[in-house]
């Protein structure tokens, strides 16, 4: 018979990784109903789905998660099978071994087979955060593609192919009613809104023009976002020689547009992102501080500051009132306007 294991084994010496590398022997019986998704931060982010068939975890690597509907199919690597001990598997595979990298269990649990052959494999997933029809059908060598069956879960919307972005008023006094408002600084930089999914980046500036290219050292941005899918908008800001993104904004979460969401809400979202990282954060906001923030712009030598409505929406390609955008030049530090009206 066979060794189902003999190319895994020959891809890892059990002296250099943690992964489970079983002797060669007879394969455990099991009941076929086993899966398993994890998540690969490699020399690119993947995720793997490993399911139990005949002793083995028949594995595919799939660049950009499952698809959340069936509007997306996504393309799924079949790889080499895997030991059945790999489905408790987490930790660190050394780099320059096969696979190096972080591996952590995205989810796991059973599934039911409604068809498998050389070309189809057809599966019903329930697991803590996938559940759901998909077929896995061949397309050539190694390449599969991955389709869900059902309709997308809950509520779920796809996110958005592309937003003109929301842009301030000018003016030159501050609003009668500054607490109001949230006080950030105006930065200065180039807008861009990025798009994450799957681990991967769009950047699109405020034309809409694909900018991904022009700022690949953002790259890892998306990467540290994982499977979540999201929409920021923000600026490239240069600080000491240094290109770095900072983000405002959260428009899109998950599954579900936050447009009409009121800016405080959206703001609580994007806080909760933890968007930190080497080249990369979250624009600090102060809700009604605007003399102390205007200061403090001044002394940094930005051009000013901006105010958002806390509970404005967002109003894709309009020029809105509900941010107003107060130039430094406009600014008496001492005896501060505010608008009579």
């Amino acid at each position: 018979m066979a060794d189902k294991l003999e190319t895994y084994r020959a891809k890892r010496d059990a002296t250099r990784t943690s992964e489970p590398v079983p002797v060669e022997g007879p394969l455990p019986q099991g009941e076929d109903d086993t899966f398993v998704i994890q998540e690969h931060h490699a020399r690119s982010l993947h995720w793997d789905l490993r399911l139990e068939r005949g002793g083995v975890l028949v594995s595919w690597a799939i660049p950009r998660g499952l698809p959340p509907d069936p509007a997306t199919n996504h393309l799924a690597v079949h790889t080499e099978d895997h030991p059945m001990e790999y489905a408790r598997f987490e930790g660190e595979i050394p780099k320059g071994e096969y696979g190096g990298g972080t591996m952590t269990i995205w989810d796991r649990g059973h599934y039911a087979t409604e068809k498998w052959s050389d070309r189809e494999v057809k599966i019903v997933l329930t697991g803590s955060r996938v559940a759901g029809r998909y077929v896995l059908f061949r397309t050539r060598g190694r390449d599969w593609m991955i389709h869900r069956m059902d309709p997308p879960s809950g509520r779920w919307e796809p996110p958005p192919a592309s937003l003109a972005p929301m842009t301030p008023v000018t003016r030159a006094r501050v609003p009668r009613d500054p607490e109001a408002y949230a006080w950030e600084f105006w930065w200065g930089g180039a807008r861009a809104l990025a798009y994450v999914e799957g681990g991967r980046l769009t950047l699109r500036d405020a034309g809409g023009a694909d900018v991904t290219g022009e700022h690949r050292w953002l790259r890892p941005l998306a990467e540290a976002f994982g499977s979540r899918a999201a929409v920021l908008d923000g600026e490239v800001v240069t600080f000491a020689g240094t290109a770095v993104y900072v983000a405002y904004d959260l428009l899109y979460d998950d599954g579900r547009s936050l447009l009409d969401e009121p800016f405080e809400r959206r703001r609580l979202g994007l806080e909760d992102l933890a968007v930190d990282g080497p080249r990369w954060q979250t624009a600090p906001s102060w809700p009604g501080e605007v003399d102390a923030v205007r200061r403090a712009a001044a002394e940094q030598g930005l051009p000013g500051v901006v105010g958002k409505r806390l509970g404005s929406a967002y109003a894709p390609g309009e020029e809105s009132p509900a941010w107003v955008r107060l130039p430094g030049n406009f600014f008496r530090l001492e005896n501060p306007e505010r608008e009579d009206a």
